[in-house]
């Protein structure tokens, strides 16, 4: 994913009304722009801290906010990839470049695909009979300022109803004899390790590990996250 202009790095200095953030440009004039993540963004905006950061510019005039919080220096002088809006993308631009070996683009590439009353980031085959379905999670939580800076980010950041509805739904899949696949996309360029957050969210994290026991492939990728591009880099181990 290449970034045309490339991203212009900021000040952030305050999240706020979930969809906000104000930042300061280089050359100390203010704006607010979009922040599109759904989640507390724990260990992303650290309180009382002027944290530098990544905007993007739709370049369109009649959107309010014009532009887009894209990443956020976090603890330990690492970034997080904080726009979820970002992470189908990245996973499909992989898939469909044979990046992940697991997951052939040869049948097909899929968005939004519907299975009973849950619908699926990406499923693999045609739409109207999948045979692989793909839920695909941005993962963040990664070591705050105070803790040891040992590579494992967690997800979730904060209770998800919907992520465990997910699970359940992919269990469903697996059973049926397809291919379910829980992928997490790390966007945390400190990344050595994925794991759930239990102290989070206890439930996501007993239901996935009933997941990956039912036949549900577990599987997560970091993200390399530069100013010009933010890509799918490599595998990393998820720790269940």
């Amino acid at each position: 994913m290449k970034f045309d202009p490339p991203l212009e790095t900021v000040t952030l200095l305050k999240r706020y009304k979930r969809f906000m953030a104000d930042v300061r440009h280089e050359d100390g004039s203010e704006m607010t722009v979009h922040c599109p993540n759904t989640g507390s963004m724990k260990n992303c905006v650290l309180p009382g801290v002027l944290q530098p950061a990544l905007i993007s510019d739709s370049g369109n005039p009649k959107r309010k906010y014009r532009h887009t919080l894209e990443a956020v220096q976090v603890a330990h002088g690492h970034w997080a990839g904080v726009n979820t809006g970002r992470t189908n993308a990245l996973v499909e631009e992989a898939i469909r470049a044979g990046l992940i070996h697991e997951l052939s683009p040869a049948s097909g590439v899929e968005r939004e695909v519907q299975y009973g009353d849950s619908r699926f980031d990406l499923a693999l085959g045609s739409r109207a009979e999948p045979h692989t379905f793909i839920e695909v999670k941005n993962v963040t939580l990664g070591p705050g300022p105070e803790d040891e800076d040992d590579g494992i980010i967690a997800f979730p950041d904060s209770v998800t109803e919907r992520g465990q509805k997910h699970l359940r739904t992919l269990i469903q899949v697996a059973a049926e004899g397809r291919t379910a696949v829980l992928l997490f996309c790390v966007q945390h360029s400190g990344a050595r390790a994925a794991r759930p957050a239990d102290e989070v969210d206890a439930c996501y994290g007993q239901l996935l590990r009933q997941a990956a026991q039912a036949g549900v492939k577990v599987m997560a990728w970091k993200v390399r996250i530069g100013p010009d591009s933010f890509t799918l880099e490599k595998p990393i181990p998820v720790l269940l």
